[in-house]
């Protein structure tokens, strides 16, 4: 009985935060250095917000295999209010590093930056999907 009522209060507060989070679905990223992008599914993980890589474009923006598809970008990302998100890690695929990351949420596009001892990267990304 205590399970089940474990299971329901998770399932009310992934309910919550999903209506309740409008940085919630998918996006498009910036294109790397060879023009390759791809989609990410934002979604509550937990009290949390995570990204994952669902599908991968080349540069001519045709689907392509890939073998990121499945993997967690963004993970342990907070919302703070007034659509900015902080305390997250992103993972960047064309470096393969792990950044301490923030995020901007302005419409249907999103700032995401990330910093490791001091250097620091972002890209906007446009919604594709809610």
């Amino acid at each position: 009985m205590r399970n089940a009522m474990i299971m329901a209060g998770a399932f009310m507060l992934a309910a919550g935060l999903a209506q309740a989070e409008p940085v919630l679905g998918t996006w498009q990223t910036q294109a790397d250095d060879n023009g390759n992008f791809g989609h990410v599914e934002i979604a509550p993980c937990g009290a949390a917000i995570c990204g994952t890589i669902v599908k991968a474009y080349n540069s001519s923006g045709a689907e392509r295999p890939s073998d990121n598809i499945g993997r967690q970008m963004i993970w342990d990302m907070k919302a703070r209010g007034d659509g900015n998100y902080r305390g997250g890690k992103i993972w960047a695929p064309d470096r393969d590093k792990t950044y301490n990351s923030r995020m901007t949420l302005s419409g249907d596009q999103l700032e995401v930056n990330g910093c490791v001892l001091g250097i620091c990267r972002g890209q906007v990304w446009r919604r594709v999907a809610q």
